[in-house]
């Protein structure tokens, strides 16, 4: 495969993603922006959403409520990772790699790109806001779920699961690492009513609550929380879960191309340490902030070496 082609699916994976994660990232600022304000006090759930989103330095000085961060994360041309950016930049890789998918990909991708034109960054109300996100993650899933159930098992379907799952490991560790230092207000109480909502929210917003409920069957608790969202394999977004797939990829393509290189050699080595890790050691030795910067750190090694073996 052309080094260009696989460029393509694996950024068009990737912008997907994330179009998908901005969504509910949207949409958790949304819901705790909902709560009174007697209940949820001085937090700022808005500049959480775009340090979430990895956009608080594109944001710049303006001022980050409810009207300015959904039109930046969402409409935006200024952001290239705003939800219509995205969107529109992983329609334009399908186009050009149109014979590299499958007829039901281009036709998810396109339909959803052309629903979604006639939303604009104009005020939106709540019942506008739920539709718009409703459809950016149905145009997602459709997306995803065409290339999980037509594509061919060959380097193209594997180049464009390295760019999910690379996408979604940065996206989960970016969302825990907010909560954990941005959304509860000072004076207000670890383990209170707030710090139980805005977990309740995180959760949602990586469609894991009802997961959480199944896994521990206990009140959520932030250590439970990162366990499942850091090291249980079994949960689809959760950080050991996206380095169980990304090395049995780059395996399928070491297999497909007769030789391993420096990608795999990063991938098996953080999966190793996700592996051993405990979650009292993260909390009690390193810290959890610390472990996830330092994870998202090695995540974006791993991009760059895929790049140079694969991509470039």
């Amino acid at each position: 495969m052309l080094s260009r082609t696989a460029d393509a699916l694996f950024w068009l994976a990737r912008y997907v993603e994330r179009a998908d994660n901005t969504a509910r990232i949207i949409d958790a600022a949304s819901r705790l922006a909902a709560m009174p304000i007697s209940y949820a006090g001085e937090s700022n759930e808005w500049e959480s959403a775009l340090a979430a989103a990895g956009a608080l330095h594109l944001f710049g000085e303006r001022t980050a409520d409810r009207d300015t961060v959904i039109d930046f994360l969402a409409f935006s041309a200024d952001n290239p990772s705003s939800i219509k950016n995205c969107l529109g930049t992983a329609r334009h890789n399908s186009r050009a790699e149109r014979t590299a998918l499958t007829a039901d990909m281009w036709e998810a991708i396109n339909a959803g790109w052309l629903e979604l034109k006639r939303f604009d960054g104009a005020r939106m109300d709540r019942d506008t806001l739920t539709q718009f996100l409703g459809r950016v993650k149905d145009a997602c899933l459709l997306f995803d779920g065409a290339a999980y159930r037509t594509m061919l098992r060959n380097d193209a379907y594997f180049f464009l699961r390295l760019g999910v799952y690379l996408e979604r490991a940065d996206s989960t560790a970016r969302i825990l690492d907010v909560k954990y230092h941005l959304l509860l207000p000072e004076g207000a109480s670890v383990g209170g009513g707030l710090d139980y909502f805005q977990w309740a929210s995180i959760l949602r917003s990586v469609s894991s609550l009802t997961a959480y409920r199944w896994v521990y069957h206990e009140s959520l608790k932030p250590w439970l929380i990162a366990d499942l969202l850091v090291l249980k394999e079994q949960m689809p977004r959760s950080l050991a879960s996206c380095y169980e797939n990304l090395c049995a990829f780059l395996d399928e393509l070491s297999l497909a191309y007769g030789r391993q290189g420096p990608a795999q050699r990063v991938a098996r080595s953080i999966r190793t340490r996700l592996q051993n890790a405990s979650i009292s050691d993260i909390f009690q030795k390193k810290g959890l902030h610390e472990f996830l910067t330092e994870f998202i750190a090695d995540n974006g090694r791993l991009g760059n070496a895929i790049t140079e073996q694969y991509l470039t």
